[in-house]
């Protein structure tokens, strides 16, 4: 059993997009950049982890976009980093479904799929329910800092992708 990261995409691996004031998932690809540090995450599969994405995309629920997009941003990452996987959750919270985070759908899927080592493995991302997610699986949780994300308690704490793939190999070397 072998180790992984778990990245969110929106806020970890790609510009969160403020509409209104509030931070959103891009719904374009003209919108979808992604994070400027986003090379860093390939001293992780150096490192031999398994990298993954698992992201909530509740938009295409809504309507707001279509399936099709949300995977085309996932492969505009995958050129540029080899993500052995990834799921993704089109479900609003009052679908009820297992797999959107804070729920641990979608890391177990990955972990039973892949045969994951869970409690050598860590979840990055940007809000509470990317830690609440790790919490549920039995990953250790680290938190991008952002604007929005004051007062969530994790395991540890970045203020970069590359900043948390830093905590993640030097945990991982122990």
């Amino acid at each position: 059993m072998k180790p992984a990261v778990f990245l969110d995409r929106d806020g970890v691996l790609n510009e969160i997009v403020v509409r209104a004031g509030e931070p959103g998932s891009p719904r374009s690809l003209e919108e979808f950049q992604t994070a400027p540090d986003l090379s860093d995450v390939l001293r992780l599969g150096k490192a031999g982890l398994l990298l993954f994405i698992v992201t909530n995309q509740p938009d295409v629920a809504r309507g707001l976009i279509a399936p099709s997009v949300v995977v085309a941003m996932i492969d505009r990452i995958r050129t540029r980093v080899p993500v052995d996987d990834f799921r993704i959750c089109t479900h609003e919270d009052a679908d009820g479904c297992g797999c959107r985070k804070p729920k641990p759908g979608m890391i177990m899927d990955l972990a039973h799929f892949w045969r994951v080592d869970l409690d050598r493995s860590f979840v990055v991302g940007d809000t509470w329910r990317d830690v609440d997610a790790a919490r549920a699986a039995g990953c250790r949780s680290i938190l991008i800092r952002r604007p929005y994300n004051t007062g969530v308690v994790a395991d540890a704490y970045a203020d970069t992708l590359g900043a948390a793939v830093d905590l993640v190999l030097e945990h991982h070397g122990r």
